[in-house]
């Protein structure tokens, strides 16, 4: 009897161990990780909604990567602010929109040398999770670059469409026509053509979705841009800005943005 006295005394007196939580509460589910997706590009097309091509240069995951992680530290800032989203033509904007939309809370969301299948890839991170006031979208050149279809660059943008209805139906899009460009940049005037004939039809099938003819204000006769506007038959310079700043005004004056 005595020893049993003392055996309980000795329990008594041992100090409890701290369970880790997860073995009192059982593992965590799939909801509650709640996983952020990656800033990263994906190592493979398989693992990417839409079709045609995704570029992994090296300069260009560089980039990617930097411009990503800056982003991810702005998404409070630039809150409801109207989003400028494509490629390096929108990149070319900068972070300051060259002081051309006074009054406006803007945010630039363009990768130099991106696609459409990598803009559909980030559009939840860069640009739907600032809760956009609208959206202002010009992309497709690089596809035809990477020798995509025109209707890839169709159906991608459709995709692009579609995601941020599914997000909030009331964003108003502004979809930019594709600039011309150059066979010389592996960018042929009929390929365009067939791509801005696509965008013209697709976005008439959308009530929030305002078509800005960017095509016929730069294309010279035969369908490519003009030297004095794209010195590297690409690229805008300035004045190639002021005359795109000049076609978005009617449209941003009808959605009340300035």
């Amino acid at each position: 009897m005595i020893y049993k006295n003392a055996f309980r005394l000795i329990l008594c007196c041992v100090p409890a161990i701290a369970l880790p939580a997860i073995a009192l509460n059982g593992p965590a589910t799939a909801q509650e990780k709640s996983p952020q997706p990656s800033l990263a590009i994906p190592k493979s097309n398989d693992d990417m909604a839409g079709e045609g091509p995704v570029r992994r240069y090296d300069w260009f995951v560089n980039l990617w990567n930097q411009k990503r992680k800056q982003w991810s530290e702005r998404v409070q800032a630039d809150q409801e602010a109207i989003v400028f989203f494509g490629d390096s033509i929108t990149q070319g904007w900068g972070d300051d929109f060259q002081g051309k939309f006074p009054g406006m809370k803007l945010a630039n969301r363009g990768i130099s040398g991106d696609t459409t299948r990598g803009m559909l890839y980030r559009l939840d991170g860069d640009v739907l999770s600032l809760k956009p006031k609208g959206i202002v979208m010009l992309m497709g050149t690089n596809d035809l670059e990477e020798k995509a279809d025109p209707d890839m660059v169709r159906n991608n943008v459709e995709l692009i469409i579609k995601r941020i209805n599914e997000h909030n139906t009331q964003t108003p899009i502004v979809l930019c026509l594709v600039f011309p460009a150059s066979e010389q940049k592996s960018r042929p005037a009929s390929k365009i053509k067939a791509i801005n004939d696509m965008l013209t039809k697709l976005a008439s099938e959308f009530d929030n979705v305002t078509l800005v003819d960017t095509w016929t204000i730069f294309a010279n006769d035969s369908g490519d841009a003009k030297p004095e506007e794209f010195p590297d038959l690409l690229h805008p310079n300035e004045a190639g800005y002021a005359k795109w700043r000049t076609a978005l005004s009617p449209t941003f004056k009808k959605l009340g943005w300035e």
